[in-house]
């Protein structure tokens, strides 16, 4: 049985094109493997508090008092659920040029050295190795090809927090053209389901 772990990070809640697809790609797992466990966090609905002096004392240091105590505990809660999965489902919308902040916090609650990496004399090592991800990112433009590509700092920005954590195996899954016409849209979204349904193909035969 797999474990599945779903993020959510849009703010738009039902009218989310990231979450609708997060959703098409648990179904899709979970039709390739029934008896599949599937943890959701909706970090649009629930966010995670940002960073402060605080939380970061609690979280890397010997919590003193009782915000810190609360921000270890749920730095702890989000490791636990991570540590669980077998693939890793987030979906991500590009706001700014970048991830959304409750995206970002997320992984600042669970980048813990000593525990999701660590640092050697090679340099950093992530810890989480063997877990796949399928990271849904939507967006209103263009930016995977061409002038704005150097204004994307949303796909390398994750490939970049996961890689630190040891997960490699990450198939992005890009919606994009999301705000350029009806016509743009339709066939981003027919795009995207077709990325969705050959990386569970990819996954399920790896397995």
């Amino acid at each position: 049985m797999s474990n599945i772990l779903a993020i959510h990070s849009s703010l738009s809640g039902a009218r989310s094109v990231s979450g609708r697809l997060v959703d098409e790609t648990i179904a899709a797992l979970r039709q390739a493997e029934p008896n599949s466990r599937v943890v959701v966090r909706d970090l649009g609905a629930a966010p995670v508090p940002h960073l402060d002096g605080e939380a970061i004392s609690g979280i890397r240091g010997e919590p003193g008092d009782e915000a810190q105590v609360a921000a270890r505990a749920l730095s702890e809660e989000l490791v636990k659920e991570l540590k669980a999965a077998d693939v890793l489902v987030i979906g991500a919308p590009m706001y700014n040029f970048g991830i959304p902040s409750s995206l970002k916090a997320w992984f600042d609650y669970v980048l813990h050295p000593g525990v999701t990496f660590n640092y050697g004399e090679g340099g950093p090592k992530g810890l989480l190795t063997g877990k796949r991800a399928i990271v849904i990112l939507s967006r209103g433009g263009f930016f995977s090809d061409g002038p704005a590509k150097a204004m994307d700092s949303q796909e390398p920005h994750l490939r970049t927090l996961l890689w630190f954590m040891g997960i490699t195996d990450v198939t992005f899954v890009l919606a994009e053209r999301l705000a350029l016409g009806e016509q743009a849209s339709a066939a981003a979204l027919t795009s995207a389901a077709s990325q969705i349904v050959q990386a569970v193909e990819t996954l399920k035969a790896a397995a």
